[in-house]
C-alpha cells in the first residue's frame, strides 16, 4: 500500500483539534461533581421549602379551626339566649346522672351570659394560638383528653349542679402548656408556658373552692386532665430541647 504524505500544516490542526477535545472531556469531568454537588443543593432547598410550606398550611388549617370553634360557641350562645337558655339544663353537665353524661362533651359549648362566655374567649384565642402555634399534631388527642377526663371527673366528683362553660377546656390547655415545658424542655415549650403563667398565673386560684356560681371543679379537674394530657399524649415541636430530652 502506497505511503501517503501529509501536509505539516494538516498535522498540526489535526494536534490542535485532538488537544482541544481531550481539554473539553477533562472539563467536562471535572464540572460533573460540581454538577451533582449543584443538583443535591437544589434538591435539599426544594424539599425544605415543600416542609415549609406544609407547616404553614397546617398552621392556617389549625387556626382556622381555632377561630371556628370559638365562632361556634358565639352563634350557640345566641341561640341558647334566643330560647332562653334551655339548652342548659337539657345539655349541661349533671354530675352522677346518666342524663347528665353528655355534658362531658356539651359543657363547653355552653354559657350562662354573653358576660361569661366574654370571660372565656380571649384565654381561649390566646391559650389557643399558643397550642396552634407550638404544636405541629395530635391537637385533637390532647383536646380529647382535656374533655374526656377532665369532664368525666366533673361527673364522678363534682358537686349536684348543672356545670357549663369553656372554663374547664381552658384550664385543661393551662395546665397542658405549663405542665409540657416542663416535660418538653424546649425553648418553645419552656417560653409559651412562661408566658401563660405571666398572662394567667391568677387562674390558679380558680381551682380553689368558694365563689358561688362558677364551677371551681371544672376548673380544678380540667388543670390536672391537661397536666395529663402533656405526660400521655407525643405532640412535636421544631426546637432544640435541654438536657438531653427527646420525647419522639
Amino acid at each position: 500500500m502506497p505511503h501517503r504524505s501529509y501536509p505539516e500544516s494538516a498535522i498540526r490542526i489535526a494536534l490542535a483539534v485532538k488537544r482541544l477535545a481531550a481539554s473539553v472531556c477533562r472539563s467536562q469531568w471535572r464540572l460533573l461533581p460540581r454538577a451533582k454537588a449543584v443538583e443535591g443543593a437544589v434538591k435539599t432547598s426544594t424539599f425544605a421549602d415543600m416542609k415549609k410550606r406544609d407547616h404553614m398550611h397546617a398552621f392556617f388549617r389549625r387556626a382556622t379551626a381555632l377561630a371556628s370553634f370559638v365562632a361556634l360557641l358565639w352563634a350557640v350562645q345566641v341561640v341558647n339566649w334566643i330560647i332562653g337558655y334551655g339548652f342548659n339544663p337539657v345539655f349541661g353537665l349533671i354530675p352522677r346522672h346518666v342524663s347528665g353524661l353528655d355534658g362531658v362533651i356539651a359543657m363547653p359549648l355552653l354559657h350562662g351570659s354573653f358576660a361569661h362566655l366574654m370571660a372565656n374567649t380571649l384565654p381561649l384565642l390566646v391559650m389557643g394560638g399558643l397550642l396552634v402555634a407550638t404544636t405541629t399534631r395530635a391537637l385533637l388527642a390532647v383536646n380529647a383528653v382535656v374533655m374526656g377526663l377532665g369532664g368525666g371527673l366533673v361527673w364522678l366528683f363534682g358537686s349536684s349542679a348543672i356545670h357549663i362553660g369553656a372554663s374547664g377546656l381552658v384550664f385543661g390547655w393551662f395546665g397542658f402548656l405549663v405542665a409540657r415545658g416542663l416535660v418538653d424542655r424546649s425553648l418553645v415549650t419552656l417560653g409559651a408556658a412562661l408566658l401563660v403563667g405571666v398572662l394567667y398565673g391568677s387562674f390558679l386560684w380558680g381551682v380553689l373552692p368558694g365563689q358561688p356560681g362558677v364551677s371551681w371543679e371544672a376548673h380544678l379537674f380540667g388543670a390536672i386532665a391537661g397536666a395529663a394530657a402533656a405526660f400521655l399524649v407525643r405532640t412535636h415541636v421544631h426546637a432544640p430541647r435541654f438536657g438531653g430530652v427527646n420525647r419522639e
